[in-house]
């Protein structure tokens, strides 16, 4: 098997390593697959022909004490935003943990959690107890992932990044990690 080299740069550093066969590369594997199925499980359970009835955010949103307890709230109160908000929720839970468990566009589907955990971790602040909870180390979890590439890891971005489409238009790299 061929390994994958992930390039990464940062403060003014250029890396290069080898992912496959390394403990590092597979504990990412592992940080990727735990993450995905963790949302693929949550956007599921909220789908209403498995829940039983269809998810709804109003009582979070409404009842939130946040810094954007007002963004909360203003969704909460109108109608089509909260109906957006209700039917994107277990939708974007549910492709991103897809995304992850099958290694396709991770950079796409890292951003989108991270806005994702951010909004819970902001709607959850209650930070007596810390400002470290569940849902900053669930932002913590999709940094990771999309700043390491972790789809050239034994995912379909592996297979992507050789493609013809993405050779021909170099910015589609950006999406696949």
């Amino acid at each position: 098997m061929t390994a994958n080299q992930t390039t990464t740069a940062g403060f003014g550093l250029r890396r290069q390593f080898d992912d496959l066969g390394t403990r590092a590369g597979y504990t990412l594997l592992l940080v990727r697959l735990v993450t995905g199925y963790w949302f693929l499980h949550a956007g599921w359970t909220k789908f209403a022909f498995v829940a039983g009835q269809p998810f709804d955010a109003t009582g979070y949103l409404a009842n939130a004490q946040s810094p954007i307890a007002w963004l909360f709230g203003f969704v909460a109160e109108t109608p089509w935003l909260l109906e957006f908000t209700n039917f994107m929720i277990p939708v974007g839970e549910f492709l991103i943990g897809l995304g992850l468990i099958v290694g396709a566009l991770i950079r796409l589907a890292a951003f989108f959690g991270v806005v994702l955990m951010t909004l819970f971790y902001l709607g959850n602040a209650s930070w007596a107890h810390g400002y470290v909870n569940g849902d900053m180390l669930g932002l913590l979890m999709f940094v990771i992932v999309g700043v390491l590439a972790a789809g050239r890891i034994a995912g379909v971005d592996a297979i992507l990044e050789e493609t013809e489409l993405v050779n021909q238009r170099p910015w589609l790299r950006y999406l696949l990690g």
